[in-house]
Parts: C-alpha cells; sequence; structure tokens
C-alpha cells in the first residue's frame, strides 16, 4: 500500500517563485516509489498575485490545496494551518524560495521508511546568506541552548519531515504564541539529520527584516526559558547593590570634604535606587504577563477564508 506524503509550503507575496518552485517540486515528488502526495499551499496573506498563481496550480492538478488565511498571521501561524490540514503519513514543511533543496526529500523519506520519526534538514554551508544573518544566527543557537531547558538543533530551520504521529503531538499543543522550532524541538521523538548545502532564493526577496528576526529572537528565549526574568532580577539587584556603594561613597565623601548643594545626597540615592527596584519589577513581569495576557484571549491562531 502506498505511503501518502503531505508537504507544507507558507506562501507571502511568493509570486515571482512558484512556478519555479512547483518546476523543481515536482519531478522530486514523482520520482518517490510507492508513495501518494499532496502539497498544503498555505497563503498568509499576501498582497500580490501568490494566491492567483496557487488557486491555478489547484485547478489544474488535483493534489495541490491551497489554504486562504484571512490575513498575514506569520509564518508559524500558516506553518500551524498547514499542520491542521495535511492528512499524509509523513508530513514535509519547506519553503517556497528553494534555499532548502528539494532533491534530498527522497533521502528524507528513506530515512523515514527506516524508522526515523522526525527527519531533519541540516544546513552545513550557509555561505548564501550575508555574514551578518550567520553570526547572529550562530549567537542565538549558542544563547538560547544555553539558557533554555529545550534544545534547539543548530543551524536547522523549519525544513524537516515528520511522522504522523509528531504531527498529531504538535496539534495537542495549544498555546498561541507559538515559537514552531521550540515546539518540534519539545516533542521529541526519535530524530536524525541529512546535510545540505543551503542555496541562495530562487526569486524575489526575503521576508525577514533585521527588526522580525529580532522579535522572533525574543519569542524563542521567552517561549522556553525564564531565563531573561532571571538576567532582569539579578541586573536590578546589581543596580541597587551600586546605588548602595556609591550612597555609601558620597556620605563619607560629605563627611570629609563637606557637600556645596544640600539634599543633593539624599536625592540622588533615592532617585538610583527606586529605579533599580523598579527595573527589578518591570523585568520581572512585563513579558511574561504579557505572555500570559495574550494566551488568555484564547483566539484562534488563525482564521481560514477558504480552502481550494
Amino acid at each position: 500500500m502506498a505511503s501518502q506524503l503531505s508537504l507544507i509550503v507558507p506562501f507571502w507575496n511568493e509570486e515571482a517563485a512558484i512556478s519555479h518552485f512547483v518546476r523543481s517540486i515536482l519531478p522530486v515528488l514523482d520520482g518517490i516509489a510507492d508513495t501518494d502526495w499532496e502539497i498544503v499551499c498555505v497563503d498568509d496573506g499576501s498582497s500580490d498575485g501568490t494566491l492567483r498563481e496557487l488557486i491555478g496550480f489547484c485547478e489544474t492538478d488535483r493534489r495541490f490545496r491551497v489554504l486562504e488565511l484571512s490575513r498575514n498571521f506569520g509564518k508559524e501561524a500558516a506553518l500551524t494551518a498547514g499542520l491542521d490540514a495535511a492528512t499524509g503519513d509523513a508530513v514535509i514543511i519547506i519553503d517556497a524560495d528553494l534555499q532548502d533543496p528539494p532533491e534530498i526529500i527522497p533521502k528524507m523519506v528513506q530515512a523515514w521508511r527506516d524508522g526515523a520519526e522526525v527527519v531533519l534538514g541540516k544546513r552545513i554551508d550557509r555561505s548564501s546568506d550575508s555574514l551578518l544573518k550567520r553570526k547572529t544566527a550562530s549567537w542565538f543557537y549558542a544563547l538560547h541552548n544555553r539558557l533554555a531547558h529545550i534544545r534547539i538543533p543548530e543551524n536547522v530551520g523549519d525544513f524537516r519531515l515528520m511522522d504522523r504521529c509528531v504531527v498529531d503531538a504538535l496539534k495537542r499543543l495549544p498555546e498561541r504564541q507559538r515559537f514552531m522550532k521550540g515546539l518540534f524541538a519539545w516533542v521529541g521523538f526519535r530524530t536524525v539529520s541529512i546535510d545540505y548545502v543551503r542555496a541562495p532564493r530562487a526569486a524575489g526577496m526575503t521576508k525577514f527584516s533585521g527588526y522580525s528576526l529580532w522579535n522572533f529572537a525574543l519569542e524563542g528565549f521567552t517561549s522556553f526559558s525564564s531565563a531573561p526574568i532571571r538576567l532582569w532580577t539579578y541586573l536590578g539587584t546589581a543596580g541597587a547593590l551600586l546605588s548602595m556603594f556609591y550612597a555609601l561613597f558620597i556620605m563619607l565623601r560629605t563627611i570629609v570634604w563637606g557637600n556645596p548643594v544640600p539634599g543633593y545626597t539624599s536625592l540622588f540615592v533615592a532617585i538610583i535606587f527606586f529605579s533599580s527596584v523598579q527595573i527589578i519589577s518591570i523585568g520581572m513581569l512585563g513579558e511574561y504577563i504579557g505572555r500570559i495576557y495574550m494566551e488568555t484571549k484564547q483566539r484562534p491562531i488563525y482564521v481560514l477564508r477558504r480552502t481550494y
């Protein structure tokens, strides 16, 4: 009996890359023996002709399915929508820009058939990315894996194959603020990796700015570690201690040399000390209360406008 393979592809303003992606992916999928497949395309509120192009392929090939989200919810939500809709015995996530080569999909499928439940695509060469992006990614993985209880495999993105049991486990996770790389690592299961060289984008421009990548990193830190809250506590405590030492220094200097501005000492110490206490309080509460606030709203992760 043929196994069923689902390919999840998120799209956001990728009109220029769609045709090239389809031409590259179809021969690969058709060449996998004893496998039926579907491609679940998730349009994440594109403002160009992405949806029109996807619907065109859907109308000519019934193995294409298109999920149209009501607006741009972000890649994590688009991946969640794809996982909810995929029906395959195994599910593969891949981007439309073809930086992750479709040619290694048959190797992933073979590793899955040999017993692996998760098959990771690991980037051994990222020279197609800028030096700054490579360095910041390396720093993020190193810092995250030092602070968090869940270790994220380094140089592994969303490109991976997951068995149906893994997908079902992910679908049981209820959080709204989703950091998918962390969730993938959290569920565990038997995992192997396949190395590949990361290629340049086939078309179009990256949708991740430096600001969005920074926010993405913060999401990763706060999703799987309480270390940031401790860090601010330590910084605030250090500030309070330094202010007390400085207060002692000022008092000693005033006793020995006098103070030409009466009241300066007490005012300065009070401002520094209570500012440090505020940093402690805000650092302990702010980010994590914000996450609690977003979770308690119980809003859906995404809104599906239509399925084609």
